[in-house]
C-alpha cells in the first residue's frame, strides 16, 4: 500500500512536470506529446488509487477474519481449560476413591485366611482384576469353560474353595446362578 503512494506521488510529480514542460513548449508536437504523458500519468493514478482501494478493503476483510479467528481461539481456549479443571477435579475425586479402596480393600484382606491371601493374589498378578468368578449353567464366569458335575457340586456346598480346572480361578455360587448346562 505504501509503495501505491509512493507511485501515485511519483506519478503526480510527473504531472506538474509534464504541465511546466507543455507551458514552456513552442512546438505543437511537443505539447501534444506532453499532453499525452499527463493523460497517462492520470490514468496511471486512477489505477493505483483503485489498487489501493482494493487493498483497504481485502486488509478489511482479514482483519475481520482474524478478529473472527481470535474470537473462536479465545472460546476454544476457554473450553479446554474448563474441561482440563474439570478432568483436574474428576482426577483428585478419582485418587481419593482409589485411595479410600484400596484402604477398604487392605482392611478386608486382612480379614481373609493367611493360607488363601497369596493364592488370590498370585492369580489377580495373572488374571487381573476378575479372579473370584460365578458359576452359571455350568460354565466358569472367567474362561467360559464347561465344567465338571463333581467341581459345580463342590462349589455349590461353599465348604471349601474351588478353583476352575481350566484357568485357575476362583468359584463361586449363589442360589441365583443354575447349576443346569446350557443346551
Amino acid at each position: 500500500r505504501k509503495k501505491l503512494e509512493l507511485d501515485a506521488e511519483a506519478k503526480k510529480q510527473a504531472i506538474e512536470r509534464y504541465s511546466l514542460q507543455q507551458f514552456q513548449t513552442k512546438k505543437n508536437d511537443e505539447y501534444r506529446a506532453l499532453a499525452h504523458e499527463i493523460s497517462l500519468a492520470r490514468e496511471a493514478i486512477v489505477k493505483l488509487e483503485d489498487q489501493q482501494l482494493e487493498l483497504m478493503e481485502q486488509a478489511e476483510a482479514v482483519q475481520k477474519q482474524v478478529a473472527t479467528a481470535t474470537r473462536t481461539a479465545e472460546e476454544a481456549k476457554k473450553l479446554a481449560d474448563r474441561q482440563l479443571s474439570d478432568l483436574t477435579a474428576r482426577e483428585e475425586n478419582l485418587k481419593k476413591e482409589l485411595a479410600t479402596l484400596e484402604a477398604d480393600r487392605d482392611q478386608l484382606a486382612a480379614a481373609v485366611d493367611e493360607s488363601v491371601l497369596p493364592r488370590y493374589e498370585r492369580l489377580r498378578k495373572s488374571k487381573g482384576e476378575n479372579v473370584v468368578v460365578g458359576v452359571a449353567h455350568g460354565v466358569c464366569g472367567g474362561c467360559h469353560m464347561k465344567l465338571q458335575r463333581q467341581v459345580m457340586v463342590t462349589c455349590q456346598g461353599n465348604q471349601e474353595i474351588v478353583a476352575c480346572p481350566n484357568c485357575g480361578r476362583i468359584l463361586y455360587y449363589t442360589r441365583d446362578m443354575s447349576l443346569a448346562v446350557a443346551e
